[in-house]
């Protein structure tokens, strides 16, 4: 089937539907394609993933200093970096950890600031696409009535049909936009807030930790997390 071909059926319900209709297209086509932007993106920051940062604060917890630090190889997460600089200071402590946990505050800030981009843009097209479907049902209602009335006692029953569900097209269209990129959102902000969770938890164990303090017995938690970061690189 070539591409005219299966255009045709959307060109075809954008003439049915009218400028909404057409407006509803250039919003989908705008939050496809920032959605393919922001889970490109967060696949490669590796958002909401945090098995290696995890791993590499019980591998230092237990006294496996290299492990951890292999655990990290090729930091890319926020949670990873984060760690990362934990660990450097816990290495050779300089200054207060308080300025630490600021420049951790400050670093994170900044990545969840670039990763949050574009998220309001597609939550404003979810919010908006239906309103404009039912803007558009709305107008198309109104014109199927002033036909009507123009018509007086020569009613055709089923030109004002056809007015109605041509009306209420822009509302089914409307909402196919919105519920998709609902749930897109609602994904991406769930991995974001995952990630968030293991940036201001995760550091704070090495932290507490600190250098000084005894290594924990090697436990199967941690033996068990080796294979999982390996097929995490």
């Amino acid at each position: 089937m070539s591409a005219p071909d299966l255009l045709q059926p959307v060109l075809a319900l954008i003439e049915l539907g009218g400028p909404v209709v057409a407006l509803l297209a250039g919003l989908s086509i705008i939050a496809l394609a920032l959605l393919m932007l922001k889970l490109g993106q967060f696949l490669q920051a590796r958002v909401g993933r945090p098995t290696r940062a995890r791993a590499a604060v019980l591998h230092w917890s237990h006294g496996r200093r290299g492990d951890a630090w292999r655990a990290l190889s090729g930091a890319t997460s926020a949670a990873e970096e984060a760690v990362a600089m934990a660990m450097r200071f816990a290495e050779r402590p300089e200054g207060e950890k308080a300025t630490v946990e600021e420049d951790i505050a400050r670093v994170a800030g900044e990545r969840f600031h670039q990763l949050g981009r574009g998220l309001k843009a597609l939550d404003s097209i979810a919010q908006i696409a239906p309103l404009l479907g039912l803007f558009g049902t709305v107008l198309g209602m109104i014109e199927a009535f002033q036909q009507l009335q123009l018509a007086g006692n020569a009613v055709d029953p089923s030109a004002l049909a056809g007015g109605i569900w041509v009306a209420l097209l822009t509302t089914a269209a409307g909402l196919a936009v919105a519920m998709p990129v609902s749930l897109a959102v609602t994904y991406l902000e769930e991995r974001l807030e995952s990630e968030r969770v293991a940036v201001e938890t995760l550091p704070m164990a090495i932290l507490l930790h600190g250098i000084g303090a005894p290594a924990l017995p090697l436990t199967d938690e941690v033996a068990a997390l080796a294979p999982r970061v390996a097929h995490a690189r």
